[in-house]
């Protein structure tokens, strides 16, 4: 285990009181990227994790995910891309320090929440419960990853410095009733060698430290911490920089960078002293890891898990980063003032009608978050203590940091009306570098106790008052940087103004040698000496010659450097293999078995059985525990392609007075990773029927005596009880599904759904023990509307589908076919394509993605790797291909549902992959 390059790890201590946490004697803002080592590969994890270092993060959120480490029972893994433990000491090498997340439930919108596929296997377990024999399986994953863990704390020459209790079971139960589960798992962890604090996070347990996840209502989640905790510092375990995207749904961009900022200024103003950014890099969920969630049957995660994050799925910078960096800075420059500062009386400052401010102060010393009720740029007067008139210019609707006399080092005071992004010594100087919007005017005041002298001025708009021991500078931010240098007695100072633009091209660089700064450089892959290892690799021997100060003006230069023209490798030559859709060699059984049951995690399985159908010429088949897409054949010919699960009814059409096959090929699409309903059957599990019958119950429903239609929108008060009717005849059992409420009556009695909350918006209940023959009569709580999906299937036991037979469809027959350009097989198919590793400047950092243009739904390997699943459905367009897992020679491989096309499918560089890293300086 390398050492990290931070001083005097041997007595590292953390502790903490209701300020922050306190790591080696020093008061720290915990500033933390959340970065998933098993959702990139090893290559990677170097250029994130310095990328999150250099936007001012000092910490790395990290889970660790179960089923990466034993995919199957007793197959332990923990090599190459799931070497853990080499991600710590690369965190540790970093300077980096770790709160480590082992679960063992994590969410992450991971497949199971992070448990393995075949601890579903084992009958009457319960998880996440205090319940033994699912415990027995945890304690002994917790054998395996706390050791990993604890050997690597700042007590032992490592970085972690907070270890988790589990994650959001707040969520599913109050602390009293969690209280076993919780600590039985506190303890294993402290057991087992864990000496730095616990946290926890939505929830508690005795003996730990709370923390929220939140995004937005800063304020209700602190005083919520405070009531609980009130002498334990307050973090933001997750702050939601974005949100995951699912198959079928808009893209998730909703969080703009602009909001990104004015959310992150809200918990600053509300006293937390900590905030991970959920996520800061998400990465790929590859292979078969991308989970499902609740909120409607059909939510299964897109294979992307970029999460519009700061850092994009192929780790390129994107304007969330340069806000967040702009505010790491500014808490560094103001982490004392901020740590130790306390709710104020915001009516100590005047600020004009459309403005309102909060203020943190620190004796004398404040911050005071100004916010803009105005819908466009406005500047506004704001009158601090003592008469004090300065202009604060905001942005519409946005919040900014005003420094009031802020103590810099004793005897000098600083005023600002925007943002300080630097303050420290540099090259001998005291250097405060200050940032706004191009051509913004700012104020800046320094106030001293002994004589300022100017001996440089790049700005000509100064006012030396009180005998010289006052100064303020009336200020524009050009796209030129522009220095003030001044002696404040003998000490020199220097004062640096900059804009936004020069701000997002400018870094604070920390290293064992000390900070350095490099301003006006485009971005990381432009750095001096433009070489990615020596911007990436602080610990070799050709660190970043950056002096204790570069600054580089910003030049026509930047619009004129060179750029390489990359083109990707063509895809072409494709061979095609159609997929004999029998499952006459597969496992026989007399009903379908679910994926775990066949001891298979991810993938495709063929069910197939056959019936007589009488005179009929079509019928209903109602599939009752149905979890995944599923493709519907009837004699060989593609009848559905069924996206709303849960429980499903298909109306197809069957050759009368004669035996009928049907085949269902069924993908596993996900499983739960939030629920208190973990570990559903994927597949299909149990018995199929036919001739059963479907009803949708979103119209007719009354209040009184109003008519409602749930697939509209109405207004109704929640809670209200609403009434409804439905007819059977001849079947005797039934399921209803969608969008229920946990209140629920049928023909008079109660419904109970242990574990169901309204906001899940999804639930498949088997109501077969309430149903009579003829009118039926249900009554539930009114939530919302419309919803999407509120139904009702009905069927008979009499007519169950018996004699099936299930295949792996990685192992059916394949048969070589000559595709025609653009025709659809129509069943699925293997598409593969070779191509050669593109030869490529060793000083281009390229990205490469796979475009899928015109296919339908299935999985793509590259070299034998599963990539993960696509559906060109949307949101998700491409793919990504990491450079480190190509060949000289490589294999792409498409499995096809629909047996469409490839001819459009081609290899993309991302946009930002033909800059080349330019020498400067």
């Amino acid at each position: 285990m390398q050492k990290t390059v931070l001083e005097n790890q041997s007595e590292a201590i953390v502790n903490y009181n209701r300020m922050s946490y306190i790591i080696n004697g020093e008061q720290t803002f915990v500033n933390s990227a959340a970065i998933h080592y098993f959702r990139m590969p090893r290559e990677e994890w170097r250029e994130v994790l310095v990328k999150a270092k250099l936007a001012g993060m000092n910490c790395i959120d990290t889970y660790f995910a179960w089923n990466v480490h034993e995919p199957e029972e007793g197959q332990w893994s923990f090599e190459g891309d799931n070497d853990c433990g080499a991600f710590l000491d690369l965190c540790a090498e970093l300077g980096l320090w770790v709160i480590a997340r082992p679960g063992p439930f994590i969410c992450a919108e991971w497949d199971f929440g992070g448990f393995p596929y075949w601890l579903n296997t084992k009958k009457g377990i319960r998880f996440r419960a205090f319940d033994e024999l699912y415990l027995s399986y945890v304690d002994r994953y917790m054998d395996k990853i706390i050791p990993i863990i604890s050997e690597r704390e700042v007590g032992n020459g490592g970085t972690v410095i907070l270890v988790q209790v589990e994650n959001e079971y707040g969520y599913l139960a109050d602390d009293e009733t969690a209280s076993d589960y919780m600590l039985h798992l506190r303890d294993g962890i402290l057991k087992r060698g864990v000496k730095v604090p616990l946290i926890t996070c939505v929830g508690g347990a005795e003996g730990t430290i709370e923390g929220a996840n939140f995004w937005s209502n800063a304020d209700h989640h602190y005083k919520q911490l405070v009531d609980k905790q009130p002498d334990m510092p307050k973090i933001v375990t997750e702050f939601w920089t974005g949100w995951f995207e699912h198959w079928g749904a808009s893209s998730a961009t909703q969080k703009t960078a602009a909001l990104y900022e004015k959310r992150m200024l809200e918990a600053l103003r509300a006293g937390f002293s900590g905030i991970s950014h959920y996520m800061f890099f998400g990465g790929t969920n590859f292979g078969g890891y991308g989970g499902r969630t609740v909120g409607a049957s059909d939510i299964f995660m897109v294979t992307s898990y970029d999460y519009d994050a700061p850092l994009n799925e192929y780790g390129r910078v994107t304007a969330k980063y340069n806000t967040v960096k702009r505010l790491s800075y500014f808490v560094q420059a103001a982490k004392e003032l901020l740590l130790n500062a306390v709710e104020g009386n915001g009516a100590a400052a005047a600020l004009q009608q459309g403005y309102t401010a909060r203020v943190r102060e620190k004796g004398s010393e404040r911050i005071w978050f100004v916010e803009s009720a105005k819908e466009e740029r406005e500047t506004t007067s704001m009158l601090l203590g003592s008469g004090r008139t300065i202009p604060v210019t905001l942005n519409p609707g946005a919040i900014l940091p005003v420094l009031d006399r802020m103590k810099v080092e004793p005897g000098v005071y600083l005023t600002c009306s925007t943002y300080l992004i630097g303050n420290e010594m540099l090259d001998g100087r005291h250097t405060l570098i200050i940032t706004a919007d191009n051509g913004q005017r700012s104020y800046l005041e320094l106030e001293t106790e002994q004589e300022i002298r100017v001996t440089h001025d790049g700005v000509r708009r100064q006012q030396l008052l009180d005998g010289g021991q006052r100064l303020i500078l009336d200020l524009c931010h050009f796209q030129e940087a522009q220095l003030i240098d001044l002696m404040i007695g003998e000490k020199p100072y220097r004062i640096v103004v900059i804009n936004k633009d020069t701000a997002d091209r400018s870094w604070r660089v920390v290293e064992k040698s000390g900070v350095r700064w490099a301003i006006g450089y485009a971005d990381l892959d432009r750095m001096p000496d433009g070489s990615l290892k020596a911007a990436l690799d602080v610990s070799s021997e050709q660190p970043i010659h950056l002096g204790e100060w570069s600054c580089r003006q910003s030049t026509q230069d930047d619009s004129v450097s060179p750029y390489v023209h990359l083109r990707a490798p063509m895809l072409e030559g494709w061979q095609t293999a159609s997929c004999k859709l029998s499952a006459d060699g597969g496992q026989a059984a007399e009903q379908p078995v679910d994926f775990s049951g066949l001891g298979q995690p991810f993938g495709h399985l063929l069910y197939e059985c056959e019936f007589e159908s009488g005179n009929r010429t079509e019928t209903q088949l109602v599939i009752p525990k149905l979890e995944d897409t599923a493709r519907i054949y009837v004699n060989g010919k593609e009848q559905a392609l069924v996206r709303r699960v849960g429980a499903a009814a298909v109306r197809i059409e069957i050759e009368p007075d004669n035996i009928n096959k049907i085949q269902i090929l069924a993908q596993n699409m996900g499983r739960l990773n939030f629920s208190p309903y973990l570990g559903e059957a994927k597949g299909i599990a149990g018995s199929v029927y036919w001739d059963g019958q479907s009803h949708d119950l979103r119209r007719e429903w009354q209040a009184g005596n109003t008519s409602l239609h749930l697939d509209e929108v109405i207004s109704l008060e929640g809670g209200s009880m609403i009434r409804n009717t439905f007819t059977l005849e001849g079947f005797n059992r039934a399921v209803l599904v969608g969008a229920l409420s946990s209140k629920m009556k049928i023909n008079g009695q109660e419904v109970t759904i242990p574990g169901y909350q309204d906001w899940f918006s999804h639930h498949t209940l088997d109501i077969s023990a309430y149903i009579c023959e003829g009118v039926n009569e249900i009554e539930m709580a009114y939530i919302k509307s419309p919803v999407e999906r509120l139904e009702l299937i009905a069927y008979s036991s009499e007519k169950e589908l018996k004699g099936w037979h299930i295949a792996n469809v990685d192992e059916l027959e394949r048969e070589d076919i000559v595709f025609d350009e653009g025709v659809c097989a129509g069943k699925p198919v293997w598409h593969t394509v070779q191509f050669a590793k593109p030869a490529l400047p060793a000083d281009v950092n390229a990205k490469l993605k796979l475009r899928l243009t015109g296919m339908s739904k299935g999985v793509v390997w590259l070299n034998g790797i599963n990539l993960g699943r696509y559906w060109q459905i949307g949101p998700q367009e491409d793919y990504k291909i990491p450079m480190a897992w190509l060949k000289e020679r490589n294999e792409l491989v498409l499995f096809d549902e629909a047996g469409v096309s490839p001819t459009n499918v081609k290899l993309l560089y991302d946009p930002h992959s033909n800059k080349r890293w330019v020498p400067i300086g």
